[in-house]
């Protein structure tokens, strides 16, 4: 009788190491996985068209949503929703430019550039946006709610492409 438990201990013994094994070798493809995955994230590839598919994007909700709006709120909330997004893309399209610049500039020169023509930039760019919103406040009132929301276009589409890059990191494992 005493046999019977011994053999039983070995087999449970024996089962519990390949348990073990089995684990452990799981555990060893996930962690592969995993470390595949954040490598291929982090090539360059993955994001070389990001802010061609930003802007794109931004043109598609802009024009989807001034429809909407023209449809659901009016067309003069609509007419302010596009100029708000005609800015905003313009303003995307000239932060982009100027960063693009400025580090070109550096990486070619060695030397840093001057403060006072980036904040320069920066300043003429809102005080641009400003002025649009005074003339469509004076104009029509009704459309400056628009007009603000249209300006966060492009916040709509960083949200967009970072949902696309969600979505192909864990359906397709890059």
């Amino acid at each position: 009788m005493r046999i019977l438990p011994a053999c039983q201990e070995k087999r449970r013994a024996s089962s519990s190491k390949s348990k073990l094994r089995v684990a452990d070798k799981s555990i060893r493809a996930t962690q592969a996985y995993l470390s595949n995955m954040i490598l291929d994230l982090t090539d360059d590839s993955f994001h070389a068209g990001a802010l061609g598919r930003i802007q794109r994007e931004m043109i598609v909700l802009g024009i989807g949503f001034s429809a909407a709006a023209w449809m659901l709120l009016g067309w003069r909330i609509a007419a302010g929703f596009a100029c708000g997004s005609a800015i905003g893309y313009a303003n995307f399209h000239l932060l982009k430019r100027v960063v693009g610049g400025v580090v070109e500039r550096t990486v070619q020169s060695g030397h840093r550039q001057s403060g006072k023509g980036i904040v320069l930039r920066f300043a003429l760019r809102y005080l641009a946006v400003a002025c649009a919103a005074y003339v469509i406040l004076t104009s029509y009132p009704a459309s400056l709610h628009g007009f603000l929301v249209g300006l966060f276009l492009p916040v709509g589409a960083i949200l967009c492409e970072a949902a696309y890059e969600l979505y192909m990191a864990l359906m397709h494992g890059t």
